[in-house]
């Protein structure tokens, strides 16, 4: 044997070595390229248009980086109605809409009892860190399986998996059923509570951080502007007629004394502050720390609600300097807690998307002072009305329970006992509905194939109803019409893009550098983060991977 031969089957050797050693690494269970952590992230009522709109104000690190760096889905959809927060985060997770997941509302009722419940409410579980009904919570009425889930079960339970939002169910919902923990804040003691669906007590380092009392740190401080107020272009001027002001304040305006506004409102004040946003990222920060998230043989998941970007909107309304002032101080907090998981995990060993749950409409009062269509609903009067008309009829008082959700809620119950005749009292209620002028559409959801509404909206009340918990006929507004007292602030739920445009964008591990203007749903969201971490769709899920995000 020559010298070149005896070489070259050294050196096929060598490779055959490695070849196998490659193999063998590449089939054990571990080496699987996956993400070491999912971060999902919704901003509360925040609109598509929100990545823009500030866009020249932003830094480079929070909502700018996203886009740079990521992928930026433009046309997403919410694709059913009404577009609520608990529906959305269900919506979000589950890749499903509430005619399957069941979450038909922030408050929904049940039909046959006509029993009001509470999208995360159980009585059967104690609250965990503390003593009132605020911690009474569960994903129980969620009725399919989240991504969150189905991380779990493939991973034979060893992923962790923990959901954050001062708002119980914008925690409770993205988390799931076999989720290792949700926290939420109660308003009374700005405490992080859970309840014994997850745990028996709080974790050391929960007691601890509670300990530190967060919430008094940031009320002792007044809310001021980040920047000079002359320079908040993109908003209505301060001192306006279209804010609702805090309880015990004649105006809405800066400064925001908070620390006197807690002697008299309590700690509750800091979830309409921008504050309430920071304190949710600093216990994402410490759970990442304590729960060691990322650092597992199989990936972990932290579901994150920003939930003060919904109290701020509601009560000063889009076109608000505190609305503004809001994200750019959540753009910076974006920022800070990029860099964290970068300092942590690694750049690029993590995934993150951010979408929201729905978006919100201008104040009406402002549009008609700008020559624009917008009007105002009131939800009481209106349900007075029609009860009225209807008991003039039938003889009967209190047909209609309840107009919650844009939906009118009939009483089974007095229609069985009185032997009426629920058909003529449905076409009673579409003809009284549709002759006022606030709406465009009065529509009877068992008979939706006779109703004369654009298809896009047909198919969103379709996969809005759920038979069980949702009214029978559907109240469709027309464009900037929503239910208001005051007259103040803002309201969502309807079909409109300013409620059911929503941002999605994609950034880190899997993710390509791009975007897109083909039109993506709501639901397509966990269809996503489940072929991205080579998992089982959720249990009810109806939508369709995006394809174009995803590195292959």
């Amino acid at each position: 044997m020559g010298l070149n031969t005896f070489a070259r089957l050294i050196l096929l050797l060598i490779s055959s070595i490695a070849a196998t050693a490659a193999f063998t690494q590449g089939n054990n269970q571990s080496s699987l390229p996956r993400p070491k952590l999912v971060v999902g992230i919704v901003v509360d009522q925040m609109r598509w248009d929100y990545l823009y709109r500030y866009y020249d104000r932003y830094g480079t690190g929070g909502f700018r980086r996203m886009l740079s760096e990521g992928f930026t889905c433009e046309n997403t959809i919410i694709n059913y109605l009404p577009t609520k927060t608990a529906i959305g985060h269900a919506s979000v997770y589950t890749g499903t809409v509430p005619a399957i997941h069941g979450i038909a509302g922030n408050d929904f009722i049940e039909q046959k009892t006509g029993a009001p419940m509470y999208c995360v409410g159980d009585s059967t579980v104690q609250a965990v860190g503390s003593h009132s009904d605020a911690g009474k919570m569960s994903p129980k009425n969620l009725l399919t399986t989240t991504v969150t889930d189905e991380l779990k079960l493939a991973t034979n339970f060893r992923s962790k998996n923990i959901g954050i939002s001062i708002k119980d169910r914008g925690a409770i919902l993205p988390a799931g059923h076999a989720a290792d923990a949700a926290y939420w804040m109660e308003g009374t003691t700005g405490n992080w509570i859970s309840s014994s669906w997850y745990m028996k007590e709080l974790p050391e380092w929960v007691k601890k951080l509670n300990e530190e009392k967060l919430v008094d740190k940031y009320l002792r401080e007044d809310w001021n502007t980040l920047y000079p107020i002359d320079t908040y272009l993109q908003s209505t001027p301060d001192l306006n007629t279209y804010e609702t002001p805090y309880k015990g304040t004649k105006e809405a305006g800066f400064p925001v004394r908070l620390g006197e506004l807690a002697k008299t409102i309590g700690r509750s004040i800091i979830l309409s502050t921008p504050f309430g946003n920071t304190l949710t990222l600093d216990m994402a920060k410490r759970a990442v720390e304590n729960e060691n998230l990322g650092n597992n043989t199989v990936p972990d998941f932290l579901a994150i609600s920003l939930s003060s970007t919904d109290y701020v909107g509601h009560q000063f309304g889009i076109n608000s300097i505190e609305v503004e002032d809001t994200y750019l101080r959540l753009d910076k907090d974006l920022a800070d807690f990029f860099d964290f998981l970068d300092k942590r995990l690694g750049k690029g060993s993590y995934t993150v998307f951010l979408t929201a749950d729905h978006g919100a409409p201008h104040n009406p009062g402002l549009l008609n002072d700008h020559r624009l269509p917008g009007g105002w609903l009131n939800s009481s009067s209106l349900l007075e009305e029609v009860n009225a008309f209807l008991e003039k009829k039938y003889g009967q008082s209190k047909i209609i329970r309840s107009l919650v959700n844009n939906e009118v809620h009939l009483d089974y119950t007095l229609i069985r006992n009185a032997q009426l005749d629920e058909n003529a009292i449905r076409k009673d209620c579409v003809d009284f509905f549709q002759q006022k002028d606030e709406f465009a559409w009065a529509v009877d959801l068992n008979d939706l194939a006779n109703a004369n509404l654009p298809t896009a909206l047909l198919e969103r009340l379709r996969n809005g109803y759920h038979r069980e918990r949702s009214g029978v006929i559907f109240l469709v507004s027309k464009t900037g019409y929503f239910p208001s007292k005051s007259k103040t602030g803002v309201d969502h739920g309807h079909w409109s893009p300013y409620d059911s445009h929503i941002p999605l964008v994609w950034m880190g591990w899997g993710i390509k550098h791009g975007s897109t203007t083909r039109q993506i749903s709501i639901s397509d969201i966990a269809p996503t983060v489940s072929f991205l971490l080579h998992i089982q769709l959720p249990s009810g899920s109806i939508g369709e991977p995006i394809s174009e995000i995803l590195e292959k």
